[in-house]
């Protein structure tokens, strides 16, 4: 398969019909099907169990970055799709101390989104929690998790990755166990020594996000986001006021964001403060917050994007390349 035959970017999807007899999405598909059963391989054998998630609930992950949920008119109750597990993982570490979704998730992303080529209205994660992690305990077994799929792809189809044009040597890193670590503040810093204007006391923006890859040769951490970048659910380290206890994992070679984190808030009041202060209304959370009251576990966990893996794995050049049924931001399709 020759790279030059796909598109020059992000592009466009073609029509349905023509995109599924594609043989770039074969391709991805085929390898979309070896990672999904090395993850399940490498969370089951560090005694995880998978659950089904829900697909509805009367409130969901509110999100960031200005993506929002679709409404479904629930029996009469205004419900949404969700945009994250989150919430229903932690209420389940009651019963499952170590878990893992493969979550379909709904986001109505901003358009101006359907340009970066990573993002989709509908997609999927690995979304994984454990009770009574810390941080590094979730880093550990995120940083595994990617380790283990990239050796069984590898192993199970290298000519499929070979005729896409990867090469072995770009995953030696990933394959070896070898991650780099930053902080936010370090991020931020360099960012502004080589000229884009990151803010640095929010997210990381995509242009940033893909400068920070694009100069890495390896995939790496970036630690302690502030307080206010990121949901009410990512905990504050008590050791540093207005620093969150949480990471992403990007990939190199400009293919961004693959994993994000965090340990979790589980005390009822604080849950409650940090609703407040980021402007969620308490009362939307019900269900939620009676959880917490009687004990949530302390816990930490991350989601790693299913999408942004294959086409990490398969260096295709946008998220509708490696979907079966892409939605693109602001456009309507079947």
């Amino acid at each position: 398969m020759d790279r030059t035959a796909r598109t020059d970017g992000p592009g466009t999807p073609p029509p349905l019909g023509e995109h599924l007899r594609s043989p770039w999405l074969r391709a991805a598909m085929l390898v979309q099907q070896e990672a999904l059963q090395a993850a399940r391989d490498f969370l089951r054998g560090e005694d995880f169990t998978e659950l089904l998630p829900p697909l509805v609930g009367p409130v969901t992950d509110p999100g960031g970055r200005g993506a929002k949920a679709l409404d479904v008119d629930y029996y009469g109750h205004p419900y949404k799709l969700m945009t994250s597990a989150i919430l229903y993982k932690q209420a389940s570490l009651r019963g499952f101390p170590k878990l893992f979704y493969i979550a379909p998730n709904v986001r109505v992303e901003p358009e101006e989104t359907a340009t970066t080529g990573r993002h989709l209205v509908e997609f999927h994660q690995i979304d994984v929690e454990i009770a009574g992690a810390t941080r590094e305990d979730a880093q550990e077994i995120a940083a595994g998790l990617l380790t283990h799929v990239a050796e069984h792809v590898w192993t199970a189809v290298p000519g499929l990755l070979t005729e896409l044009g990867r090469r072995e040597e770009d995953f030696a890193d990933i394959r070896g166990g070898k991650y780099d670590v930053r902080t936010h503040e370090e991020a931020v810093r360099h960012l502004l020594a080589a000229g884009h204007p990151q803010n640095p006391d929010g997210e990381i923006d995509w242009t940033g996000e893909r400068l920070l890859s694009l100069e890495s040769d390896r995939a790496f951490f970036v630690n302690d986001y502030p307080k206010g970048s990121r949901g009410f659910y990512d905990r504050e380290d008590p050791d540093n006021p207005g620093v969150l206890r949480n990471f992403d994992l990007i990939a190199p070679h400009g293919y961004g964001e693959l994993v994000s984190g965090s340990e979790r808030e589980a005390d009822y009041a604080t849950i409650v403060t940090r609703m407040r202060e980021s402007g969620e209304n308490p009362a939307k959370y019900a269900w939620y917050l009676e959880e917490a009251r009687d004990g949530i576990p302390a816990s930490a966990g991350f989601g790693m994007g299913l999408q942004r893996l294959v086409r990490f794995l398969t260096g295709l050049d946008a998220l509708w390349q490696v979907s079966a049924y892409p939605k693109l931001p602001g456009a309507v399709a079947p």
